[in-house]
């Protein structure tokens, strides 16, 4: 699944990975305000958190990650790598507009779903 992130008027898009997009997250949350976390990611609280059963223990995120981190609940979407970390779990990559998403916090950003 695609899905647009805005903010302002530019447009990033991602693909949502399957076990992400059947939870329903992104269409629960109309605005969420991203903010700085480190260098190495923008981080914003989610509406609610995701279902973690039958993921895995932990992942080593890359540039253009979009990830949950189980315990605060919250999304995450990373600028730069970073080394493993336990209960960061994999939700979608950026397909184009990083740069978009990179700019400094706090920012509100909206998720659409792009349809098929």
């Amino acid at each position: 699944m695609k899905v647009r992130l805005i903010v302002g008027k530019k447009t990033a898009v991602a693909t949502l990975y399957e076990q992400c997009h059947r939870q329903r997250l992104w269409f629960d949350a109309s605005s969420l305000t991203m903010n700085d976390y480190d260098t190495i990611e923008r981080m914003s609280d989610l509406p609610r958190k995701l279902v973690t059963e039958g993921a895995p223990d932990g992942m080593t995120p890359v540039a253009g990650e979009l990830t949950h981190y189980a315990p605060w609940g919250n999304l995450a979407i990373f600028i730069k790598p970073r080394t493993w970390s336990r209960n960061l779990l994999p939700l979608g990559k950026i397909d184009q507009g990083l740069d978009i998403l990179s700019q400094p916090g706090p920012y509100n950003l909206r998720i659409e779903r792009i349809e098929p």
